[in-house]
């Protein structure tokens, strides 16, 4: 049985799986609680936008997953796993088990994918799913550098291009899933001791943009590598 509470860990590679259950199952649950000091930029439902957090989980479902209140409910798996104040919560149908996680240079990188339905961002028509899938490539990112806002923004684009170019030289024909979700967390400025200094650019080009690009490139192409395999090798006859 996986294990329900978590202490403190700094280091995203020291993230840890536990678990939660929703429908009578056991389903895994990442965490990463790097504690104060910690500034973090987010798509997620739970966290969103740019300010100081605590911590983040990503959390599996069952696919077909149709709870309309998931801010509650992914605070409550949070508070189940010993977290409290404010958080990132992300959600996916993928295997959470099956992490990815990559380094570069300090920067560090996990990806957990899904891609049964995946697509191109300017495809035609409104939008929607007609049948939902398991999906969402999700990223958590952690640097160990302060970032200002603008260069936190950079960053989420950076992984964001990071994650295509692993899907297109995969030959996954799309530039992800229309529920991917990213979070990158730094230090906030002068929580370090070394005064206010925030990087200011997070771009492909830049120092701590490389590094992040390639440690979420390396994990993202770790992580779809096998079902893009597997769904084209079929079910075995």
């Amino acid at each position: 049985m996986l294990p329900r509470t978590l202490p403190a860990h700094p280091s995203l590679a020291d993230a840890v799986l536990l678990g939660h259950t929703e429908r009578g199952r056991e389903w895994p649950l990442l965490a990463w609680a790097p504690g104060p000091g910690v500034r973090m930029v987010s798509s997620a439902v739970l966290g969103g936008g740019i300010g100081e957090r605590g911590w983040v989980v990503n959390a599996q479902v069952p696919p077909g997953y149709d709870r309309l209140d998931p801010v509650a409910h992914l605070r409550e798996l949070a508070s189940g796993a010993g977290l409290s104040g404010p958080g990132v919560g992300l959600m996916t149908a993928a295997s959470v088990a099956d992490r990815r996680h990559a380094v570069d240079g300090g920067a560090h990188a996990v990806v957990t994918a899904g891609i049964g339905v995946r697509g191109w961002a300017a495809a035609p028509g409104t939008g929607g799913i007609a049948v939902p899938r398991p999906g969402t490539i999700n990223i958590i990112v952690s640097l160990p550098v302060p970032l200002t806002d603008a260069a936190l923004v950079n960053a989420v684009a950076t992984a964001t291009e990071a994650k295509t170019q692993a899907l297109v030289e995969l030959g996954a024909d799309a530039s992800g899933t229309p529920t991917d979700a990213v979070c990158v967390a730094a230090p906030s400025p002068g929580a370090d001791g070394t005064g206010p200094f925030a990087e200011p650019f997070a771009g492909p080009r830049s120092l701590w943009g490389a590094r992040l690009a390639r440690a979420v490139h390396r994990a993202t192409r770790e992580a779809c590598a096998g079902p893009l395999a597997a769904e084209r090798t079929g079910p075995a006859a």
